[in-house]
């Protein structure tokens, strides 16, 4: 479709694993350029994802650089640097996540960078900043996961900590890097003016936590416990049925009356722990124990038929293997097949954004390391003899020649 606002922005990925390639996905998304570079190892990501083929695609590494045109580098030698000097002279964005100490040793860190090109947009996504005593320390998911108390939270519901099983703290920051560099963008046109970005994923998912948990000690003095209780509940949970288990929320009066109804509990209408939203917020043990009791006797689409028809929002819990067979995403689509340069036939997640009934392009699949190196080089005005003595030294590595 025709919908590219970001297209003749011109954008270098210095990202690896999730957190950046997540944010520059999602501008690739926008119509942006992608300039993906690796080191000779590649990015963690094409092995770390699990199995491939080639052993070089993992499947998030896949899904996650669709749209990017890939350049392999060796900075550690000469020729290298003169290559990266060229791509930063071209690009109107820079987009790293690497830890600070290594920037500034390659000399490519915003405050280097900037001082040649202040019209430039550099966003550094980071574990902790660049301020506070855990500046500059290692980190990845699920070490943010458990210093920012989302962890902790099962501590509370079910007795011990426990990790979120997918890298939701890498998908939210980049997101919210992506939206960050947006908002440069937008700046840039009206002032044109550049802008030094930072996006720390520890303060970040710790004002998401905060946001909903710090609850009745958000005020002075507290007017109770800290944590949303609703949440927190170990009743808080799906819910068994016969032949499985269901997903519900009752939020309203209206909402609760159709659920005690649906599910034969009458005699709870009016109790009065129960029968309005004040009452349930004073009484959450007690009302989410009702709510999470199991529904064994019927099956899984009889209760989905009674909630639905009582326009409750209830559907089936999915497991990793039925979520890809949900008839609503087959219905519109949400995974094709294509052929990869190198993996053969894969998956292919089409964007979730509508924009005047169409779905944003799918773009391209993601390519092997250095699939570009040459092409590109040549488009920033390098001749084949030049590029030969890269490739032949090292300095550039190119996978289709």
């Amino acid at each position: 479709m025709s919908f590219k606002p970001l297209q003749g922005i011109r954008i270098l990925d210095l990202t690896s694993v999730v957190v950046g390639p997540v944010c520059t996905w999602r501008l690739g998304q926008y119509g942006a350029e992608i300039i993906k570079v690796e080191n000779p190892e590649g990015d963690l990501m094409r092995g770390l994802g699990g199995q491939s083929p080639t052993g070089q695609h993992s499947g998030a590494y896949l899904h996650l650089n669709r749209g990017k045109r890939n350049v392999c580098l060796d900075l550690k030698k000469p020729g290298a640097r003169d290559v990266m000097d060229r791509l930063i002279e071209s690009v109107d964005v820079i987009v790293a996540n690497m830890r600070p100490q290594a920037l500034q040793k390659l000399g490519i860190d915003a405050e280097t960078i900037r001082a040649r090109f202040p019209e430039k947009i550099y966003c550094l996504i980071t574990g902790y900043g660049t301020d506070g005593p855990y500046a500059g320390l290692p980190t990845y998911d699920s070490v943010v996961q458990g210093v920012t108390g989302m962890a902790g939270l099962f501590l509370e519901r079910d007795g011990a900590p426990n990790y979120v099983p997918m890298l939701i703290c890498d998908h939210v920051a980049g997101e919210i890097a992506a939206g960050s560099i947006l908002a440069a963008i937008v700046e840039y046109q009206s002032t044109g003016k550049g802008c030094t970005l930072e996006v720390p994923m520890f303060e970040t998912m710790a004002a998401f936590v905060l946001q909903e948990h710090l609850a009745q000690q958000s005020f002075d003095p507290p007017v109770g416990p800290v944590g949303d209780r609703r949440l927190l509940s170990p009743h808080n949970k799906p819910v068994q049925t016969a032949n499985g288990w269901i997903s519900f929320t009752v939020n309203t009066d209206s909402q609760v009356r159709a659920f005690l109804q649906v599910t034969g509990r009458d005699n709870l209408l009016d109790d009065a722990r129960f029968n309005s939203v004040s009452a349930r917020a004073k009484y959450v043990k007690e009302w989410f124990e009702v709510r999470g009791t199991p529904l064994t006797d019927k099956s899984t689409d009889e209760w989905l038929e009674l909630l639905q028809k009582a326009d409750i929002a209830a559907q089936p819990c999915h497991t990793l293997e039925t979520l890809q067979h949900d008839k609503h995403l087959k219905a519109v689509g949400l995974i094709k097949h294509e052929d990869h340069p190198t993996e053969g036939k894969t998956a292919a997640i089409r964007a979730s954004i509508k924009v005047n009934d169409n779905f944003l392009d799918l773009r391209t699949p993601s390519q092997p390391k250095g699939w570009e190196s040459i092409k590109i080089l040549s488009e920033m005005g390098l001749s084949p003899s030049q590029i030969d003595e890269l490739v032949s030294s090292g300095a550039v590595i190119s996978s289709n020649n």
